[in-house]
């Protein structure tokens, strides 16, 4: 069943683009992620240009976080005051980012740019994650107790400046690193069309200390809306947000966002995590081994698409 996108200029397959958008709401659901991390190397994988891509796949993130974060406010799971913290740097974050996407290009580098990001950030967040999860599994097998801080204990960043108290995190910290996490989530935003959940949820439970239960919610929370900010500036900036591939796989992502977040109930932290360091780190191969295969065409008529 074909269908024809106006932005991206080319014909593609309803039944794939749902299946597409359905999983990657599945993940954000169980993990407390965006989903752009997977559906921007998805799209490009499928032969979607990478501008359309990334641009595209920020709009689709605010359909599956909208979904996995209702499920999580249900449930009393989400920090606000600590989101909105979040939700400002972000937005600081991605002005920057749209303004370095549009740059990028200009002088037709974007393409290898977004690759690159990928791969680098992908491998090493997805490989520390994996690398603590499974020793943590270990652990729990072996029956040796886990040395894991308790919240509030954040080390030098306890010593920072304007501390700030968030009651549903059982937080006492510094506004600072949460306002710099927030602002580099928002720059891989804009750059890479992720929702960033697959740094921020990392950050927040070994960086903050911030009790996994929260985590998830308060990041989807975010991740709303500066995807939101991400997607109007980026058509605004750079005509290159394809509405009909954006609803098809919104569609796909708020049903499958839903299974996904009572999925991630029947499994412990640790578990959840080693999946998704699994998941992150396969993905970053896949893209590291695309960059050493010859392009299809040698010479574009369109640069940075």
């Amino acid at each position: 069943m074909g269908i024809y996108l106006p932005i991206a200029e080319m014909s593609v397959n309803v039944l794939v683009l749902l299946a597409m958008g359905a999983a990657v709401g599945f993940l954000s659901g169980m993990f407390g992620v965006g989903g752009g991390f997977l559906i921007t190397p998805l799209l490009i994988f499928y032969n979607i240009p990478p501008g359309i891509a990334v641009a595209t796949g920020a709009n689709q993130v605010i359909a599956s976080s909208f979904s996995g974060a209702l499920a999580h406010f249900k449930r009393g799971t989400i920090d606000f005051k600590l989101g909105t913290v979040l939700l400002i740097g972000g937005v600081a974050g991605s002005t920057v980012g749209i303004f370095l996407f549009s740059l990028l290009r200009s002088i037709g580098q974007l393409d290898l740019i977004i690759s690159l990001m990928y791969v680098v950030f992908l491998g090493a967040v997805g490989g520390l994650m994996l690398v603590e999860s499974v020793n943590a599994l270990r652990r729990n097998k072996e029956g040796v107790p886990q040395s894991l801080k308790k919240p509030g204990q954040h080390g030098w960043i306890h010593r920072l400046p304007l501390k700030m108290r968030f009651r549903a995190s059982k937080l006492y910290v510094s506004v600072i690193p949460v306002l710099g996490l927030g602002a580099g989530i928002g720059l891989l935003s804009s750059i890479m069309g992720v929702g960033g959940g697959f740094i921020m949820v990392p950050a927040l439970i070994y960086l903050l200390k911030v009790p996994t239960n929260v985590v998830v919610g308060t990041s989807l929370f975010q991740i709303i809306f500066v995807a939101a900010y991400t997607t109007i500036v980026h058509a605004e900036a750079n005509q290159t947000v394809d509405v009909v591939l954006a609803f098809i796989l919104m569609v796909g992502g708020v049903a499958g966002a839903q299974y996904g977040a009572k999925a991630g109930q029947r499994l412990r932290g640790e578990q959840l995590r080693a999946l998704l360091g699994l998941l992150v780190v396969a993905v970053a191969i896949r893209l590291a081994f695309d960059l050493f295969l010859p392009p299809p065409a040698i010479y574009s008529l369109t640069p940075g698409l």
